[in-house]
C-alpha cells in the first residue's frame, strides 16, 4: 500500500516553524542556563521564597523547551513510520504501521495546536499564575452544586496537564455545593489559558434536588484575575483594611482546624474582600490574602488608567444575559461556548476536565477580536 502523508507532514513543519520563532529557542535555552546557574548556588535555600521561585521557574523553562523539541523528533520519526509502510510487503502489517502513522500524526497536529495558541498569548499578564473565583448565581440549590462542578472541572483540568492547583478559600453551601470557591493554578500562561473562562456559566439539567423532576437552569459566575508578583507597586495602608480571623471549616461546617487561623480581608475603599484558609497559619493565610488582593488592586489601577472596556475579571451578575458558555444535560446532552460557537456533544468529559478545545477556541475568538 502507499501511505502518503507528507503534505500534511510539510504543513505542520511550517507551523512549528512559527511557533518556534515566537518561542525563541536560542533565548529559551540560554535563560534555562542561568536559571540552572542560580539553582546549583550553594546559599540558594537561604530564602526559601527566592528559591522555590527559581525551581519553579526553571521546571517550567525545561518543560517548555523539551515540548518543542520532541515535537520535532517526534516528526522526523514519523516520516520514518511512513518509509517503513510503503516499503512493508505484508498487506496486513503495512495496514497496521499505518493505523499507527495516522494516529500519531493526529497526536502531533493535536500538541502543534496547543503550542501554537501558545503563542498567541502574548498579553502582559498571559504568562502569570491564575486565581479563579467560582461564584454560586441564581438558581438555589442547583446553582451551588454547580458552582461545586466547575470548581471539580477546573481542578481536574489542571491535574491532567500536571499543573500545581491549590484551592484557596471555600463557603460550603448548607443542602449541597459551594456559594463560593477560590483557588490558584501555578502554571506557566496559566491566567493566558483561563482568563477565557470568565464570565457567566449556565446549566441545564432535570434537578436532582426537585421533587417534580423538573428541568432546572442555573447559574455560576467565574473570575480570573492574574497572580502578581509581590512588588512596592501597590501599597495597602493599614487604615484601608479590616482583617477579621475566624476558625476554618469544611463541607457541613465541620471545624478542621482548631485555631482561628482562616483570614478575611476587607478594602475599605473599593470593598474588595479576599479570605484565605488553605495555609496552616494565620500569618501564611493574610500573606496570600494581601498578595491577591494587590493583584486585584493593580489590575483595577491599570484598567481605570487605560480606560479599558472590559475588566480583566468582568463584570459578572451570573444570571440571564451575559452568559457565555451553556451546559445543557437535559433534553438532549451539550457544552456550547456562545462566543466562539465551539460545542462538543459530551457534557461529562468536559465535567471531567476536557477543556482544551474550549481554551483553545476561546484564545484564537479573542486575538481575532480583542475588544470583545
Amino acid at each position: 500500500m502507499e501511505l502518503d502523508l507528507g503534505p500534511r507532514i510539510a504543513a505542520l513543519r511550517s507551523t512549528l516553524g512559527d511557533v518556534l520563532a515566537v518561542v525563541d529557542v536560542d533565548a529559551l535555552t540560554a535563560r534555562i542556563a542561568d536559571l540552572e546557574r542560580k539553582a546549583s548556588a550553594p546559599d540558594l535555600w537561604d530564602d526559601p521564597e527566592a528559591a522555590q521561585k527559581v525551581t519553579s521557574e526553571l521546571s517550567h523553562a525545561q518543560a517548555q523547551l523539551g515540548r518543542v523539541n520532541r515535537v520535532g523528533a517526534r516528526l522526523d520519526d514519523l516520516e520514518v513510520l511512513v518509509e517503513l509502510v510503503n516499503a512493508e510487503d505484508d498487506e496486513a502489517q503495512a495496514a497496521e504501521t499505518a493505523a499507527e502513522a495516522e494516529a500519531e500524526l493526529a497526536g502531533i497536529a493535536a500538541t502543534v495546536g496547543e503550542l501554537e495558541v501558545q503563542t498567541l498569548l502574548n498579553g502582559e499578564y498571559d504568562p502569570r499564575p491564575a486565581v479563579v473565583t467560582i461564584r454560586a448565581g441564581a438558581g438555589g440549590v442547583d446553582a451551588s452544586d454547580f458552582a461545586e462542578m466547575l470548581l471539580r472541572m477546573y481542578l481536574r483540568w489542571a491535574e491532567q496537564h500536571k499543573y500545581s492547583a491549590t484551592v484557596m478559600d471555600a463557603s460550603y453551601a448548607e443542602e449541597a455545593g459551594i456559594k463560593s470557591a477560590t483557588f490558584e493554578i501555578d502554571a506557566p500562561y496559566a491566567f493566558g489559558n483561563l482568563s477565557v473562562e470568565a464570565g457567566t456559566h449556565r446549566l441545564v439539567r432535570m434537578s436532582p434536588f426537585n421533587s417534580a423532576g423538573k428541568r432546572q437552569t442555573s447559574f455560576a459566575a467565574v473570575e480570573v484575575i492574574p497572580l502578581l508578583e509581590e512588588s512596592g507597586e501597590i501599597e495597602v495602608p493599614e487604615s484601608d483594611i479590616r482583617i477579621d480571623v475566624f476558625r476554618s471549616s469544611g463541607p457541613g461546617g465541620q471545624s478542621v482546624n482548631t485555631t482561628d487561623s482562616a483570614v478575611r480581608i476587607t478594602h475599605l475603599p473599593t470593598g474588595l474582600v479576599v479570605s484565605m484558609q488553605n495555609e496552616k497559619s494565620q500569618i501564611q493565610n493574610r500573606a496570600a490574602a494581601m498578595r491577591v488582593l494587590q493583584s486585584r488592586l493593580l489590575i483595577q489601577r491599570r484598567e481605570e488608567e487605560a480606560a479599558k472596556k472590559k475588566e480583566l475579571a468582568g463584570n459578572i451578575t451570573a444570571s440571564w444575559g451575559d452568559q457565555i458558555r451553556s451546559y445543557v444535560l437535559a433534553p438532549y446532552q451539550m457544552v456550547k461556548d456562545l462566543r466562539t460557537e465551539h460545542e462538543v456533544n459530551n457534557p461529562s468529559a468536559v465535567f471531567d476536565g476536557d477543556l482544551d478545545g474550549f481554551l483553545s477556541a476561546g484564545i484564537r475568538w479573542r486575538k481575532r477580536d480583542p475588544d470583545a
